[in-house]
């Protein structure tokens, strides 16, 4: 479809969304409030942290929950109760091993990974609390009443049926060429134009970017693309971090994961808000706030993330720079990206609201123009993709697009042990983009 900057595809079948899917969030939220308030009589305080244990009749250790210092809850919830295994071809089923072979590099010099240069890694605010999930578990954020709430405030996105999931109609998250007409703005690089891509892999750093409205949020992720808007088959895998106070309740910067297989219609979701990602990692919780983060002519800090398409087994890991992995989605969510991914994008998305008939001032990256550089604007560094036979290779031909230059732009480098990278952001409204 020439309005897009997707290869559009044939197929026009649109397949319904679970109702386990829309009842998830739902069964999370009881779930924990059920558990929460039977293990109330094993409830202690020690330094400001709250903690509780409740126990199966079997004595054995069932969830575990602390409170972040941000104010989160981090249930620990074991690994085959997440909210994956509601699906009907999870159910009964344990996570996949990791796989045996992970993405190689070539490069051995300059313009390699780069995952040793600066300040970078995933921490999270509530490891502050001195707590970590039991071995056969995993960290959930819980889903609150306030979220619920918001949720259901939210008609014009659905309500709250579509608790986690992003608006229809909207251009989703994708950049296409009439994005801005939807309230979508970006500013993204991107390769496409016929290639098979199996995975990509870049350093961003974390903002605190700052979000006008409850209605808005500013994010700033890699995309792995296939399919088109026009069918209602577009399929993607998202990965980044996102500011959006409809979502979480907060400012905070948070680390997220996102998939649909209908051009956000009626399947996918935020972190594990449905029936989809598969967490394998103990430590990581999705949708948890970042911790440190950058700030403005101050220290810098990024973190690394690679997805790509496990040769043997199909599915689409993400892992955290060379490190550890967080999990994977599995292929039998796709249609395309069953096979390989079209396109690969980088970059930052906001929602326009328009208050007041303006443009909005919610920030992308670190809320400065890429002409301000190191230290001041955001930035991915380090762009690979990975080959058919599982290669980091470096990026061929990135193209740049920003939907709003005056508002949101991206000025892109090549060399030095930076290797393909951008900056890219901007403040919103100002006198340019009024």
């Amino acid at each position: 479809m020439s309005s897009t900057l997707m290869a559009s595809c044939s197929s026009s079948y649109k397949r319904p969304r679970p109702i386990i899917d829309i009842f998830v969030p739902f069964l999370l939220f009881f779930f924990f409030l059920v558990v929460s308030t039977s293990a109330s009589s094993t409830s202690s305080i020690s330094n400001g942290t709250e903690k509780a244990t409740a126990m199966l009749y079997s004595g054995e250790e069932m969830l575990r929950f602390q409170r972040s210092p941000d104010g989160d809850v981090i249930d620990c919830v074991p690994v085959h109760l997440q909210p994956a295994f509601e699906h009907p071809m999870l159910r009964g089923q344990k996570p996949q091993e990791a796989p045996a072979a992970r993405p190689k590099s070539r490069s051995h010099g300059h313009g390699g990974d780069g995952d040793d240069d600066g300040e970078h890694g995933l921490r999270q605010a509530w490891w502050d609390a001195g707590e970590e999930c039991p071995e056969g578990t995993i960290p959930v954020r819980r889903t609150t009443e306030a979220d619920m709430l918001r949720a259901s405030a939210a008609a014009a996105g659905g309500g709250i049926g579509r608790f986690g999931m992003k608006p229809r109609g909207s251009g989703g998250g994708a950049a296409r060429r009439d994005s801005s007409s939807s309230g979508h703005e970006h500013a993204v690089g991107y390769v496409s134009g016929g290639g098979q891509f199996y995975g990509a892999k870049a350093s961003l750093n974390v903002w605190p970017a700052q979000v006008a409205s409850p209605a808005e949020f500013s994010l700033s992720q890699i995309w792995l693309i296939s399919g088109s808007f026009g069918n209602y088959d577009l399929n993607t895998i998202e990965a980044g971090w996102q500011v959006s106070p409809q979502l979480y309740g907060d400012n905070h910067p948070r680390f997220f994961t996102y998939w649909t297989n209908d051009a956000y219609q009626e399947t996918g979701c935020y972190n594990l808000h449905c029936s989809g990602f598969v967490q394998t990692n103990s430590r990581i919780a999705m949708g948890a706030a970042i911790s440190p983060i950058s700030s403005f002519a101050g220290r810098q800090f990024d973190i690394t993330l690679l997805i790509w398409k496990d040769p043997k087994q199909g599915h689409w890991w993400l892992q955290l720079g060379s490190g550890p992995l967080v999990g994977y989605w599995p292929s039998f969510l796709f249609s395309h990206l069953g096979i390989h991914a079209d396109m690969a994008q980088f970059g930052g998305e906001v929602v326009n609201t328009r208050p007041s008939g303006s443009h909005t001032p919610t920030q992308m990256g670190s809320g400065h123009f890429p002409s301000e550089g190191y230290g001041r604007a955001a930035y991915f560094r380090n762009i690979q993709l990975v080959d058919w036979d599982n290669n980091l290779i470096s990026v061929a031909g990135l193209r740049l697009l920003a939907d709003r230059p005056a508002c949101y732009d991206i000025v892109g480098g090549q060399g030095g042990a930076w290797g393909t990278y951008f900056y890219y952001g901007g403040p919103g409204r100002n006198a340019r983009c009024p």
